[in-house]
């Protein structure tokens, strides 16, 4: 049975009832697979009688050695990057595929592949425009770790957080959508939390645009600056904006990286989705996004170390705003404060040129 007989919304979230016992399958998937191919029965047979979260979770450990084989072969260790914008979705559309497979009702999990997939093509375009998607590129930080570790240190590093646990923790955001797909049983069309769950993650995806692209708009402002010593015709950065050498306006005035915290927001929101459909107040399914924070965290305690070495200010900077908690006051540079000089203070300088 590939699916687990629920008699109750909270059955639902019940990891003894929807997760353990279906383990063995995952187990057994690999041999399975090998019988299929080598007797030419269906796959979309096999596909079908499989419980959709064994086979998500066992296609996530099968990436995370392809990534491990190609990054080691390349020496180029954002090979899990390149996939990170488009993987959630596309266990959240196995999802939904499964469903309509085995005629399960799929209006709300179709919902959330929705979204799903307009936080993919944002995500995936920001990429490809910074040039992610170009031969050999790779995040800077992997270099500077390199640089730091031995050899056989990053290689373990690679094997189990790059590769492996980077892949599965893809796979556990989209995780909480197996649960809704299991109230769908008692709960089978859309219902106005499961629209205001959606506007929510809609508005975090556009956040994320907006953030984007007002880092984009001053990362091009400011390289073209630094190419000709002008500010560029109808900037709207200044000239002390640019020297500072990070952007502090827009929603970045309020929060240093509201991109990072609308990233996580979302799939918290999902969980907490899943939770209110199950009608549960936690399960098992918050491992993904607990995971995903504590990665931000470690992600973000680099990056700003690295940027308060390039530019000075930055120390003021995180001083008066969250990284990920936006801030109620924007940011101030005293840089940007005119130094008031009183009128006798320019007298005694001027006495004291002439002495």
């Amino acid at each position: 049975m590939a699916l687990p007989w629920a008699k109750t919304l909270e059955d639902c979230a019940e990891y003894s009832q929807v997760v353990e016992p279906y383990l063995p399958q995952l187990y057994e998937l690999p041999q399975k697979l090998v019988d299929v191919v080598s007797s030419r029965d269906s796959l979309v047979e096999l596909y079908k009688n499989t419980n959709p979260l064994m086979s998500g979770l066992g296609f996530s450990i099968f990436l995370g050695a392809v990534f491990l084989v190609v990054s080691e072969i390349n020496r180029n260790y954002s090979q899990v990057d390149r996939m990170w914008s488009l993987l959630p979705t596309i266990y959240n559309a196995h999802f939904a595929a499964w469903s309509h497979l085995n005629g399960l009702p799929s209006q709300r999990v179709n919902l959330v592949l929705f979204w799903s997939c307009l936080w993919s093509a944002r995500l995936t375009f920001n990429y490809w425009r910074k040039g992610g998607y170009n031969i050999g590129s790779e995040d800077y930080r992997w270099e500077i770790v390199r640089g730091k570790v031995p050899h056989v240190v990053f290689f373990v590093l690679n094997v189990t957080f790059i590769s492996f646990i980077q892949s599965i923790l893809l796979f556990l955001l989209a995780a909480p959508t197996y649960i809704i797909m299991l109230t769908s049983k008692f709960e089978q069309e859309i219902t106005i939390a499961d629209l205001g769950f959606a506007a929510v993650e809609l508005g975090l995806v556009a956040s994320e645009w907006f953030s984007d692209q007002q880092q984009w708009d001053y990362q091009t402002a400011k390289k073209q600056y630094q190419k000709t010593a002008k500010v560029p015709r109808d900037c709207a950065f200044a000239q002390e904006d640019l020297d500072r050498g990070f952007i502090t306006s827009g929603l970045w005035a309020y929060c240093r990286h509201p991109n990072f915290a609308a990233e996580q927001t979302i799939w918290l929101m999902l969980y907490q989705w899943s939770c209110y459909a199950s009608k549960t107040l936690y399960s098992w399914a918050g491992l993904g996004p607990l995971f995903l924070i504590m990665l931000f965290q470690g992600s973000t305690w680099l990056t700003e170390l690295i940027t308060s070495g390039k530019y000075p200010e930055y120390e003021q900077y995180r001083k008066q705003i969250g990284a990920h908690i936006p801030s109620f006051t924007r940011y101030k540079s005293s840089a940007a404060t005119p130094k008031v000089i009183r009128t006798s203070e320019l007298a005694k300088q001027q006495k004291a040129k002439q002495k």
